[in-house]
């Protein structure tokens, strides 16, 4: 089930279906995901948003895979109007936590209630869309309520020995971040445009076109143009290394009345990336996806340096046991700092173990630790502001319960520990959140 923005979380993850025309794609592991720029607990896991084509291609490289209930529970005929079937869904969410940043420094009890009610449709089994509107109340009234909203449309076509895809997401969401201590309204948009074409037999290119917009109320706004394009080569059907190399253009918008003397700079930015990847799937049990590389960024704010950064990414699945799924995540990634201002560039660090065991057949049991660090800088060599070097280390840890009934529904309940230790005063925290959550949907 796709129930869009859990607990006011700005996500276009629902989108990442799209890609999968790119290839082997790391596995949608049914594990409760880590929002390191989220204070509020982190939502169950939500598939990507994929056609009925997409859903039909085994993905050789995911040890897990999806349970597959299509068969079991037929959609019914009332959502059935002739190419189009329609899934509607609706979530409720209720939570209750300690330690959620209203402003710098004061930190907030609250019970927190998302209602969500989605709809995704299958445009035939080519195209998909999805959207879900999240009705978020708080009790305490330092947090304002709020309607998130979450689009995604997602598809693809071929052409002779091309496959093409698109991927478009559209989102708003108002939730207490880390970056900014306090409740911070969001947009976002983003736009992929995906080409695969095989050169030999074993030999493919990928090819990505990308642009991402990100609005933040009082802070700044900026615009991404990139591309990564990648040479692949199989050596066998679960076993592919690549390499790729890309770049984009960050163009910097800041609101004067909060970024003071910087609103008459440039904080433009453009980049270049070089990674190298390999997908195996050693055996049936486990499955290896990881890549890296460096990513070399330039600002064309007065008085700054380039900046050299190591990035990664890596998954790791294991199922040792029929019921017993286990992975590992890490990763490493640079991006212009919108949530931030006294920084230019945010530099994120991301390590996560998850573990998923199913008991007595109907329950499921989820637990899952990480830990984060999160660093701010200015490129700019001469008088930088203290506040421009920050660093965040969190560590989080969260468990959940699930409970199939009715055949299409799932009621869960969560526990989440956070906890935040910055080097800038106010924005350190500690949080313990718990609830349940009902989901049910065709």
């Amino acid at each position: 089930m796709v129930h869009g923005f859990r607990l006011g979380r700005l996500s276009l993850v629902l989108a990442a279906g799209g890609l999968g025309l790119l290839g082997p794609q790391a596995a949608d592991a049914q594990v409760t995901a880590f929002d390191p720029n989220s204070v509020l607990a982190n939502s169950a896991p939500t598939p990507p948003l994929q056609t009925q084509d997409q859903q039909s291609v085994p993905n050789e490289m995911a040890v897990f895979q999806p349970a597959g209930t299509g068969a079991v529970n037929p959609l019914p005929q009332i959502f059935r109007f002739g190419p189009l079937q329609l899934h509607p869904s609706l979530d409720y969410d209720f939570s209750y936590g300690n330690g959620l940043q209203s402003t710098p420094g004061n930190q907030q009890a609250s019970i927190i209630q998302t209602l969500a009610p989605g709809l995704r449709v299958d445009l035939g089994k080519h195209w998909a869309l999805n959207y879900t509107p999240s009705f978020q109340f708080y009790s305490s009234d330092q947090f304002h309520d709020t309607v998130n909203q979450a689009f995604a449309l997602t598809g693809g076509f071929a052409y002779a020995d091309w496959k093409f895809g698109l991927a478009q997401t559209a989102g708003y969401s108002s939730s207490p971040t880390v970056a900014t201590a306090t409740q911070t309204d969001q947009t976002g948009y983003g736009t992929s445009l995906t080409a695969s074409h095989p050169l030999t037999s074993k030999i493919s290119a990928d090819l990505a076109l990308d642009q991402s917009i990100a609005l933040a109320s009082g802070l700044e706004d900026s615009y991404t143009w990139s591309t990564m394009d990648w040479l692949s080569y199989e050596f066998w059907s679960r076993l592919n290394v690549g390499i790729g190399a890309g770049g984009g253009y960050v163009m910097v918008r800041s609101d004067s009345q909060v970024n003071g003397a910087s609103a008459n700079q440039n904080l433009d930015q453009t980049y270049e990336d070089l990674q190298a990847r390999i997908n195996w799937r050693a055996t049936d049990k486990i499955s290896f996806q990881i890549s890296g590389g460096f990513d070399d960024r330039q600002f064309s704010t007065v008085g700054s340096k380039d900046s050299l950064n190591p990035i990664f990414s890596a998954a790791i699945q294991y199922q040792p046991f029929k019921d017993t799924q286990i992975s590992l995540s890490a990763g490493s990634s640079v991006s212009s700092s919108t949530l931030y201002v006294a920084a230019q560039q945010t530099q994120s660090t991301t390590v996560g173990l998850n573990l998923n065991q199913q008991l007595f057949r109907k329950f499921s049991l989820g637990l899952g630790a990480a830990y984060a660090e999160t660093a701010y800088s200015t490129a700019i060599a001469e008088g930088s502001a203290a506040a421009a070097n920050r660093t965040d280390n969190i560590a989080s840890f969260n468990v959940r319960l699930s409970h199939p009934f009715f055949q299409r529904g799932t009621w869960s309940v969560f526990y989440q520990y956070s906890d935040d230790t910055s080097n800038q005063h106010g924005y350190t925290f500690a949080s313990n959140q718990t609830g349940f959550e009902v989901q049910y949907g065709f």
